[in-house]
């Protein structure tokens, strides 16, 4: 159904990543992976993914330096949804600051995952 929607899902630890891909691709998403901010920095641009959904710990290139690399460097105006163990207001807001349009607590339920990412697709499409 959603087979034309393209999602980049930026996340080191393969488990989460493996779970997401599978939620994503069962409700008819495209998904694209990195594990790292370069790789996903290169899919970015390579890709031209619909939607971003970063962890913000993640190596070479952190998930805040993604979202204004996604946002003000490529100036997409592509929805952001960031997921992050990190529970410090101060890096909430930071990834608020920068763009991103919804954050999710790890851990957190794939079911609602898929939920927010209608949501915003349907916001911005």
């Amino acid at each position: 159904m959603n087979i034309k929607v393209k999602i980049l899902i930026v996340e080191d630890d393969l488990l989460t990543q493996k779970a997401l891909e599978f939620r994503l691709k069962k409700d008819g998403y495209n998904v694209v992976k990195a594990s790292d901010g370069l790789e996903a920095k290169e899919l970015l641009i390579a890709e031209n993914p619909d939607i971003l959904i970063t962890d913000l710990m993640i190596p070479f290139l952190s998930g805040l330096e993604l979202i204004e690399f996604a946002k003000n460097k490529l100036g997409k105006s592509i929805p952001v949804i960031v997921l992050s163990a990190a529970n410090q207001e101060k890096i909430i807001l930071d990834s608020f600051n920068l763009g991103a349009d919804d954050f999710m607590s790890k851990p957190f339920s794939p079911l609602e995952l898929t939920v927010r990412v209608k949501r915003l697709l349907s916001k911005n499409g």
